[in-house]
């Protein structure tokens, strides 16, 4: 009843922005000689299609794996165009099929794509560690110090690609394990630029979006890659989602103490078909929920 009241919109913006970073959209700048129509306006439309969405899940119980495949958005004529998709007219935010388009899910919108992104150009490491982290709960380690950021594409020729770039800096056997885990999902989503927006090649060079994971699993698109964390990673995406929201309702990080917790909260919610309001009743009836000082 809470949740379906129209007060729960602050839950989704402060979830939304601690778990997503969302936060931190509105403050996104870039370089206006590459993105000249990147602005303030822009970024917080991006804000609100994400928050109209999750807010749309939990408004109608939905299953929570639809965040990572809904074949539909809440977006306006500015983002619309931002994004390339025709026939969406005024300012007013609505519901706008992605049937036959390159965009499903928050791993498509603009405000990932951006946050995961330099001023300058994209960044397949941050993406990577960004779904890493924030989607499918398996973090990679920190960085070893001491190693060198990649320099811009200019400093290799203004037709290297960045994946050509990547692939030198991951020539030190103290940089490939890492990579290894981040640059395939961070390559995968190459055809989005640094704003979200569509793109095929990239310093006059086709993008190559194809990619092997650490698990296994091999896709030539970013549609594949999606349908693949969608498909294969539910498990750890319920489980992230889980670990993300308690710490919400907790206000405190997880510990090591915590992982039984999750568990219990992600098979009492429903195990490989969770819904947001299962999910919610499921944490508030757990022991550290219930017990908390």
């Amino acid at each position: 009843r809470m949740l379906k009241d129209a007060r729960s919109e602050a839950f989704v913006k402060n979830f939304a922005g601690q778990w997503l970073q969302l936060r931190d959209v509105e403050g996104l700048y870039r370089d206006n000689t590459n993105f000249p129509n990147f602005n303030g306006r822009l970024t917080k439309d991006m804000r609100t299609e994400t928050e109209m969405l999750i807010s749309h899940l939990i408004q109608n119980n939905l299953p929570v794996s639809n965040l990572l495949d809904a074949d539909y958005t809440f977006i306006n004529q500015r983002l619309a165009t931002h994004y390339g998709i025709p026939d969406v007219q005024g300012d007013m935010f609505r519901q706008v099929s992605l049937i036959s388009t390159p965009r499903r899910g928050i791993l498509n919108h603009g405000s990932f794509l951006s946050l995961s992104s330099y001023p300058n150009r994209t960044s397949p490491v941050l993406r990577g560690k960004y779904i890493l982290e924030n989607i499918l709960d398996t973090p990679p380690p920190p960085p070893p110090p001491n190693i060198p950021q990649l320099t811009g594409a200019d400093g290799h020729g203004e037709e290297t690609s960045l994946r050509e770039q990547m692939e030198k800096h991951r020539d030190d056997p103290a940089c490939s394990s890492c990579h290894a885990l981040m640059d395939p999902i961070g390559f995968g989503l190459e055809n989005y630029d640094a704003t979200g927006a569509w793109r095929d090649c990239e310093n006059g060079r086709p993008i190559s979006a194809a990619g092997t994971l650490v698990t296994g699993q091999s896709f030539t698109t970013a549609e594949q890659l999606r349908d693949t964390i969608a498909r294969d990673h539910r498990t750890e995406f319920h489980r992230a989602l889980a670990s993300k929201m308690l710490t919400y309702a907790l206000g405190r990080g997880l510990d090591w103490y915590d992982r039984p917790t999750v568990d219990q909260i992600v098979l009492k919610a429903g195990g490989d078909e969770i819904r947001f309001i299962s999910l919610v009743q499921a944490i508030i009836d757990s022991v550290p929920f219930q017990y908390r000082r």
